[in-house]
């Protein structure tokens, strides 16, 4: 059994649990509304317990490559790192951090603070990167949102090329009164990514139809593993909803523009929905290479990168 630290929102009744040795995963947050609890992520029952898999639960962390590599490598200004396949199809997937112990670094009743740095916590990753890394994550409580603060640095010697990304699982509906099939579910995407294999091919497509998110889908026609993108902002930050008219309760993801992508997908079970944020599109260095913007960034010795997500869940007016 992993430690869980628990925080707590005294004033609103919000939690919200988090495993530092599962990859610092938030896997259960509960709002207080009209003094219901509402549980708004999805986790299996034996993941606590370290049986699951830490990419199926939960809020896991996707650093530094979000989504899939092609293959086992990773080529980097003429470098190759080897690299693990872990999708089932011989491809890497999903960074280094998602599954690996995170150190707490800073605690209160309503926030704390993890950190993961390669050189300190797993130094054999440097034989698969390019550079030493170091990743912290501040999840708070903040009324009925859980906010997730996240800082990226590179305190290695060279260039840090990387992607970020988060994996939530949502419950739908949003609470026993609501139906899932019902709930409508919204990602302010104009265009994806066409797919070969599960892999960019570089060509994007207009988001309609099936894939039509904008206008909002109800999630019984979502039948989805896509990565969306030509994400709409409004004061540099997009949202994504999930309405459940029935249970009158909206939730929403509100992420900034340094997220250029967005997957949606819908795990088998479909008792849950994942929206996910990428600051890069999956296998990110290779379509670059062909000229294509990817949104990889690299961060040169002593750079940081600093974003920040919030999850919110509310009443419907």
């Amino acid at each position: 059994m992993h430690e869980t630290i628990t925080l707590r929102d005294a004033t609103t009744g919000a939690t919200a649990r988090i495993l530092p040795g599962r990859g610092f995963n938030c896997y259960n947050f509960q709002p207080l509304l009209d003094g219901e609890p509402v549980e708004v992520l999805w986790a299996a029952a034996d993941f606590v317990t370290g049986q699951a898999k830490a990419s199926h639960s939960g809020i896991p962390v996707l650093f530094p490559f979000p989504g899939r590599l092609r293959g086992t490598s990773f080529t980097f200004r003429g470098r190759s790192f080897p690299l693990e396949a872990g999708d089932g199809q011989g491809n890497a997937i999903h960074g280094f951090v998602i599954d690996r112990p995170w150190r707490v670094v800073d605690t209160t009743e309503t926030r704390v603070v993890g950190e993961f740095h390669a050189s300190i916590d797993a130094p054999e990753l440097l034989n698969h990167w390019p550079g030493d890394f170091r990743i912290a994550i501040a999840y708070e409580l903040v009324g009925h949102a859980l906010v997730s603060d996240v800082r990226i640095d590179n305190p290695g010697a060279g260039p840090l090329p990387f992607g970020f990304g988060t994996h939530p699982y949502f419950r739908v509906p949003l609470g026993p009164r609501g139906t899932a099939d019902r709930c409508v579910v919204t990602v302010p995407a104009a265009e994806y990514w066409e797919l070969a294999k599960l892999l960019p091919t570089g060509e994007k497509l207009p988001a309609v139809g099936v894939r039509g998110l904008a206008d909002g889908l109800p999630f019984a026609e979502t039948k989805l593993d896509d990565v969306f993108t030509t994400l709409r902002y409004v004061a540099g930050r997009a949202s994504a909803t999930i309405d459940d008219a029935a249970s009158r309760r909206r939730l929403e993801l509100s992420f900034d523009d340094a997220f250029r992508e967005c997957v949606v997908y819908n795990p088998p079970h479909r008792e849950a929905i994942c929206i996910e944020p990428y600051t890069c599109v999956p296998d990110a260095c290779a379509l670059a290479v062909r000229g294509i913007e990817t949104g990889l960034r690299v961060l040169e010795p002593g750079e940081q990168f600093a974003t920040r997500i919030d999850l919110r869940v509310g009443l419907r007016v």
